[in-house]
């Protein structure tokens, strides 16, 4: 399995896994080595990808928190109901994410 970052995603990272734990069990059946050692490979490249995506999408959640509590407070200074609310809004998008993608 070749993944770029692109395509990353918890979804597919999880499928990846699964496939290989299948394939890697019909080799434990079957005795095939080489569908064993291929299935154990899936299934870590796999885990791989779910972790690095579920990070990446931690970080996002980030940004978005800093950026939306910036606009809150920088509303909140000038006045403005609208920047404050939008941030207010995308602050808790952020924690929403971050909590979602907790390791």
């Amino acid at each position: 399995m070749s993944s770029s970052e692109s395509n990353m995603s918890p979804a597919n990272g999880q499928f990846h896994s699964v496939k290989g734990t299948v394939v890697e069990t019909v080799g434990n059946l079957t005795g095939a080595t080489t569908w064993q050692d291929s299935g154990k490979k899936e299934h870590a490249e796999g885990e791989g990808e779910y972790k690095a995506a579920q990070a990446k999408a931690y970080v996002e959640g980030t940004v978005d928190r800093v950026a939306g509590y910036k606009d809150s407070v920088v509303g909140a200074v000038t006045g403005d109901k609208v920047q404050e609310t939008s941030g207010n809004v995308q602050k808790e998008k952020g924690a929403a994410q971050q909590e979602i993608n907790k390791a």
